[in-house]
């Protein structure tokens, strides 16, 4: 299986599951799943309660998407093509694209959109387009 295999079954347990988790997080923690944010949380470096469940689901993050790629098969396709550097300077440009849009794509388009918030349905329908032209012109111009 390619990581770019239509697979709708997986899509759709996948879905439910991470549906499931923001339904459990905002009943039983009051909070909204949005995984920069419970991130940036982390860096406070204030090890109280607030800390203790943003790391925990954050290494649960960790541990089940190595588990899915060790039972899937897919641990040996899992590669970075990147340097260390290429991928620091990556997730600083993420990181200012999160702050810039008051948000990450998953708690726009999770939790904000089942919000009813305006601000994640425009964020979420910029997040799709952008994703869908850069598709395009890697896939259909550059032909990478």
């Amino acid at each position: 299986m390619t990581p770019t295999e239509f697979t709708p079954y997986a899509g759709l347990i996948g879905g439910i599951l991470i549906g499931l988790a923001a339904v459990v997080l905002m009943a039983g923690n009051g909070r909204i799943l949005g995984a920069s944010g419970i991130f940036a949380g982390l860096l406070t470096l204030r090890f109280d309660y607030d800390f203790a469940w943003r790391a925990i689901f954050i290494i649960c993050m960790l541990i089940a998407t190595a588990w899915v790629a060790l039972f899937n098969g897919m641990a040996q396709q899992m590669a970075f093509g990147s340097t260390p550097l290429t991928i620091a300077i990556g997730g600083v440009i993420v990181g200012v694209g999160v702050y810039l849009g008051n948000g990450c794509t998953s708690g726009h388009g999770i939790c904000g959109n089942a919000r009813f918030s305006k601000r994640s349905f425009v964020a979420t329908c910029v997040f799709m387009v952008v994703a869908i032209v850069t598709v395009t012109v890697i896939r259909h111009v550059i032909g990478a």
